[in-house]
């Protein structure tokens, strides 16, 4: 029998593949979010009118849409920064599980728009947390990301059990923020959670702030992509089908207790093998079949030069590793961005 999910930021890349995903699985699947424009709306829209909900950019905040499509899932536009809408949500809604995947992402937006990141990725989660103890949810997955490692200079990969106290961005200290805040959930209410460290998620309905889209995008266009740090830098991309299936995995087993006797895991979500910039450029050159022009430029504050994450506690607790290789990965993305765009 499916299960009640909500799952928060779920116009967003991620958020989109995992509703399309439970609700096909035959859960009971009940989307937000707020529709920014921190990237292109309809972007956002053209993913819910893939899952049969439309017109949501025009209609009214609060108003909850049911899917022509697929019966289980059906969404509402509102923004979990209001406490009142969303107290109310889970008071009437009494949903089993909780995938909360809405975020103010970008690494580099944080330092030009710091207060959007408190406001989504604390007071947001805050009311998530808050909504999740007041009605006895069964279990949090909520995604963290490898920015939580900052300034690390572990090799040749990240664990959990690394110190992650030196963040390099605001976003990344909100990320730890959401991480500690469940754990204090966790730890006062018993509330089950999990959180899944990201790295790097890549793929079709993706974000065109992020690399991968940015580079396909400027090289068709005939226009220079941005080398940052000169080029030294390397990546632990992750395909999105991968992360999809972790989150699966994940959803339908609570967390077990920690030695504390807390109901509180986290997890690294990654390929483990870190793609250099090099690399990912050429591979992207191949599946276009067009050379890029590069303008190399110094290092952006904020940024790091390399991630790699060890998941061997996340194979051993569930039995998967991210499979799709960045070939792979890239190609699949490459035909998604021409049929898209009709290019």
């Amino acid at each position: 029998m499916g299960k009640s999910i909500l799952v928060t930021g779920s116009a967003g890349f991620i958020g989109y593949h995992v509703a399309k995903r439970l609700t096909l699985e035959g859960h009971e699947v009940f989307g937000i979010d707020n529709l920014n424009n921190y990237y292109d709306p309809d972007l956002k829209q053209a993913r819910l009118n893939d899952i049969g909900v439309r017109h949501l950019l025009s209609a009214r905040w609060g108003q909850v849409v049911q899917s022509s499509k697929y019966p289980g899932f059906s969404f509402m536009r509102a923004d979990l920064t209001d406490r009142a809408t969303t107290c109310n949500l889970f008071a009437k809604r009494h949903f089993h599980s909780v995938v909360h995947l809405s975020a103010q992402a970008g690494v580099l937006h944080s330092l030009e728009d710091p207060w959007s990141y408190i406001d989504s990725n604390i007071l947001g989660s805050l009311n998530v947390l808050e909504g999740c103890r007041s009605t006895n949810v069964r279990h949090l997955v909520f995604a963290s990301s490898s920015s939580v490692y900052g300034l690390s200079e572990k090799r040749p990969s990240f664990s959990v059990l690394d110190n992650t106290d030196k963040p390099a961005s605001l976003y990344g200290a909100t990320k730890k923020s959401l991480e500690v805040m469940a754990y204090a959930y966790s730890n006062l209410y018993n509330l089950p959670a999990t959180g899944l460290r990201l790295f790097t998620v890549y793929g079709p309905w993706g974000r065109p702030d992020m690399a991968i889209f940015r580079f396909v995008d400027s090289i068709l266009k005939g226009v220079p992509i941005h080398v940052f740090n000169h080029g030294i830098m390397a990546r632990d991309f992750t395909y999105i089908d991968d992360v999809v299936e972790s989150v699966c995995r994940v959803i339908n087993h609570p967390a077990r207790q920690d030695r504390s006797g807390i109901p509180y895991r986290l997890y690294n979500v990654g390929r483990s093998e870190p793609v250099s910039l090099a690399t990912l450029v050429q591979e992207i050159e191949k599946a276009l079949g067009k050379e890029a022009l590069m303008e190399f430029l110094p290092f952006q504050n904020g940024d790091t030069t390399y991630t790699c994450a060890d998941v061997s506690d996340f194979v051993s607790e569930y039995g998967y590793r991210p499979k799709v290789s960045i070939p792979e990965g890239v190609a699949l993305f490459v035909d998604w961005y021409r049929n898209y765009y009709g290019i």
